[in-house]
Order: structure tokens, then sequence, then C-alpha cells
């Protein structure tokens, strides 16, 4: 019975990562768009995170051979951008990241779980009128929505600073952050976890791109050899038109080349994303 649940998830989950892919070929209905400029700049905007375009990412991570019974985990991020300008010079870009969790069965005899996850929130202070180069800071703050075992039953806080940079057809740039809890369960172990995504994007022709976006970990409390998680890998995007709604879909795989013991040493990662520039 387990099989058959793991098999058929898995089936599911392959079929949503090659459906976005098959729609990025076949949606795009308007060649003038794809081939404009518009569709360019739209691209690269949407590659930038701190960006003044409204966005709604739906980022779908399936991860495999997790904990001792080596487990198939699938993550599907809801991650909503707004933007607010504050004044002439400054600009508040609202990032919140709400996971929905599948977890099959990590450890004998506890069975899978499927919940939401810990809610997270990152607020960046960032130049209306930016140069070449991008920047933005501001506070990332994590909340223990988490269903139980999805969750650290911690309340989490800490300062988060992104940099890019976009010359020619590239956007190239890193976000960083460390969480430390200040509050919550008193028997739940402390949160002290470091996060470095740095992101390369080069645009092609018709809206495509090459795009490697790994996010490295580190979990401070760990035991030595557990402590960071380093993927490497990449994939390919499109930004395209369903009707007249402008998304972006992509696909990436990553191997971990560092990874704790018991943690799945690859995954997949599909993304789609409706754009709503002004």
């Amino acid at each position: 019975m387990k099989m058959r649940k793991t098999i058929k998830t898995l089936g599911l989950t392959t079929l949503f990562l090659f459906g976005l892919i098959g729609l990025g070929i076949s949606a795009l209905t308007d060649s003038a768009w794809a081939e404009g400029k518009g569709t360019q700049d739209l691209a690269k905007a949407s590659q930038n995170p701190i960006s003044t375009l409204i966005s709604v990412p739906f980022e779908n991570i399936s991860s495999f051979n997790n904990g001792p019974e080596d487990a198939y985990v699938n993550i599907l991020n809801i991650k909503p951008v707004y933007p607010l300008n504050l004044s002439e010079n400054w600009n508040l870009i609202n990032r919140a990241i709400v996971p929905v969790i599948y977890q099959g069965e990590i450890i004998d005899g506890i069975g899978s779980k499927t919940g939401l996850g810990d809610v997270v929130y990152q607020g960046f202070l960032s130049p209306a009128k930016p140069g070449k180069f991008i920047w933005g800071v501001g506070p990332t703050v994590s909340f223990p929505t988490g269903a139980k075992r999805l969750t650290t039953d911690k309340w989490s806080a800490g300062p988060a600073v992104i940099g890019l940079t976009m010359p020619g057809k590239w956007v190239i740039g890193a976000l960083a952050f460390n969480l430390w809890s200040f509050a919550g369960d008193d028997d739940a172990e402390d949160v002290n976890q470091f996060s470095f995504q740095y992101f390369v994007n080069y645009n092609l022709p018709k809206g495509w791109y090459l795009s490697s976006t790994p996010t490295i970990t580190a979990n401070w409390e760990a035991d030595g050899g557990n402590t960071w998680t380093v993927p490497f890998g990449g994939g390919l995007g499109r930004v395209f038109k369903i009707g007249k709604q402008p998304v972006n879909a992509a696909l990436r795989a990553y191997y971990n080349v560092e990874h704790p013991d018991d943690a799945s040493n690859w995954n997949i990662s599909a993304q789609l994303t409706f754009l709503f520039p002004k």
C-alpha cells in the first residue's frame, strides 16, 4: 500500500512537471508578442526577485530518498510578490512563501503526512530608481503555522539581503538570510538556519531562457556533517501567454553534492508564475 501511494504521487507529480513545459511549448499563440522586446523585458523582470512586477509563483519541489525509509517528499510553495511604492525614492517588495507539504513515511511506523508548513514573510526595502546594481534589505520572519511534524514550532526572524545585475541578456544575483528562533514551544529545537540562493539566468529568443537558481542552506544547530545542503544544477524556462495572461514556466533539476545523512541527494523543481505587469 505504501509503495502504491508513492508511485501514484510520483506519477501525478511527473505529469505536472512535464505538463508545464508542454504548456510553455504549445500555449504561445501570439508569435509577434514572443519576438517583441516586451517579452524579453518581462522575462528579465520575472527573474528579478525585487522588481516592481506583481506575480504569483507556484513552485513544486519533488525530492526522493528522504530519511531511513527513502521517502518521497513534495512541497508546493505558493510565493506571491506584491511591491509597494513608498516614495519617489523607495519601494517595499513584499514576498511570502506558503508551503503545502506531502511527506512520505520517512521513519518506519509514523506514516505519511500532508499539510501546511511554516509561512515565511520577507520585506525588501529597495531603491525606486536603481542603477546597474539592484539591491534590497529587510526582515525575514517565519511563523509556526505548520501542521504537526511539518513545523519548527518556533517563531523565527532575521535579516535578509539581495543584490543583482542585469547586463544584456543576463540576470545574475544572490539572496541571503539567516533565521533565529525567538519564541515558541520550549520543547522544540532552536532555529538557527542560513539560506543563500544565487541565480543565473540567460535569456534566449521567443521568451526562452536557461536558468540555475539553487538554494544553499546551513542548519547551524545540526551536528558537524549534517550542517550543509549544497545543490548544483539548473534547467530552462519560458515566458508566454495563456490567452491574455502572461506566465512564466520553468523546470529545473538539482543534485545535492553535500547534504545531511538522511536527506535527499536530488530534487526536481517545476514553477508556474502568473505575471501582472503594470
